[in-house]
């Protein structure tokens, strides 16, 4: 093995033996970042492995961008560390960059430049030789769909194209770990489309390290690139990821496929439709729906009222591991789904005992990502009454 330190060469470092030892090739262990008096980022712990996209989602000012530049080494954290194919970030922050290659959400571009010289001048920066500087262009503007534009100044480009050309240059150096953040903002549909195909591809890929075997597996034995995309826009990250993260306040709330995320963790919607005598005892089937425990949120939907009475329908959500009854053990033994039903419907008991109303539907309701994703925002927001820890409470343990 070499020794620390060893292994760099034209200000990157030589990873074929950083890439086969290593299976999370970014590691984030309990790191926070303050800025003045306010936590940005709290105790986030995050291991990203090859195979496919992590997508790093949640609302503006959650913490994301923050987290990245602490992972790309433009910004030291306040507590924890960040080790990237092996390498401290802070400790050997020049070995840790030269594994990744970063997109921002503003590409740091040059209008004046033409998209090739450009991309001679950051072939430079990384310090990638003359003799495979050619080559490693070439490969970048086939790579990113650049050869139509090549000759043409950036300031004459759209914004697709100029963010094509940000990635180009973040893969010049044919890294193993890209990280993007927000890379469609801005973009018309048509391009959102074109840079989710070419993400999707650049994941698949199997780094070349510059002319020698590197490559890199999962557990599982897939192949590809360690890809880390940052978005606050959900449909993206659904359709892009198949790992989703989500921060809010500075933390990690959730992290999982995005099936694992719909369907468990944030409780069973119920759908509920009842036949009421009259709008009092509709206004009861509220009250007794909205007393069923903490956590359990009622959401109205269309009710019709005549002479005769009306219909009420409305969602129940019922948290994750509530009983069926109060103390009995059975509704851990039946379904999730099957014990909230049960629940509802013991909720709804002494009104329909009463005549004055007749239940006519309890289904649970598939959860979506984006209900998910409110749902833990939500959460998130009632945990913490205020905005921001101020410093000197300091980041809670154990919430990553």
């Amino acid at each position: 093995m070499p020794r620390p330190g060893a292994g760099l060469r034209g200000g990157l470092p030589e990873r074929g033996w950083v890439w086969a030892m290593v299976a999370a090739m970014i590691e984030v262990r309990g790191v926070s970042k303050r800025f003045g008096r306010v936590w940005a980022v709290r105790d986030v712990t995050l291991s990203v492995t090859p195979g496919r996209v992590t997508g790093l989602l949640g609302p503006n000012g959650a913490g994301k961008t923050t987290l990245i530049r602490m992972i790309t080494s433009f910004l030291l954290p306040s507590a924890g560390s960040v080790v990237v194919g092996g390498h401290d970030a802070v400790v050997r922050s020049l070995a840790a960059r030269g594994l990744i290659g970063y997109l921002p959400e503003s590409a740091p571009l040059y209008p004046e430049m033409t998209v090739g010289s450009y991309l001679r001048f950051r072939a430079g920066l990384f310090g990638i030789g003359r003799r495979r500087r050619g080559s490693a262009i070439d490969r970048a503007v086939d790579r990113c769909a650049l050869a139509d534009v090549r000759r043409r100044r950036i300031g004459e480009l759209s914004k697709g194209y100029r963010q094509r050309v940000g990635l180009a240059a973040a893969i010049l150096h044919d890294p193993p770990v890209l990280i993007l953040d927000e890379p469609t903002s801005g973009l018309d549909p048509t391009q959102i489309v074109a840079m989710r195909g070419l993400i999707a591809e650049l994941s698949a890929e199997r780094p070349l390290g510059g002319g020698g075997a590197l490559g890199g597996a999962d557990a599982s034995g897939r192949q590809g690139r360690v890809m880390l995309l940052s978005s606050h826009i959900l449909p993206e990250v659904e359709q892009t990821c198949g790992r989703v993260v989500i921060m809010a306040r500075g933390r990690v709330r959730a992290d999982g496929t995005p099936g694992q995320l719909m369907r468990g963790g944030g409780g069973v919607e119920i759908e509920a439709e009842a036949l009421c005598g009259s709008v009092h005892d509709a206004t009861a089937l509220d009250a007794a729906l909205s007393a069923l425990g903490d956590g359990v949120v009622l959401e109205p939907g269309p009710r019709w009222f005549g002479s005769d009475g009306g219909r009420w329908s409305g969602v129940v959500r019922v948290p994750a591991g509530a009983p069926a009854t109060p103390g009995a053990a059975r509704g851990a033994e039946m379904g999730e789904d099957a014990a909230a039903r049960v629940r509802v419907a013991r909720a709804i008991e002494p009104l329909a005992r009463a005549g004055r109303v007749t239940v006519t539907k309890l289904a649970a309701r598939g959860r979506s990502l984006e209900r998910v994703f409110v749902s833990v925002v939500e959460s998130a927001a009632a945990e913490e009454e205020r905005p921001a820890e101020v410093l000197g409470q300091g980041p809670k343990a154990g919430a990553a």
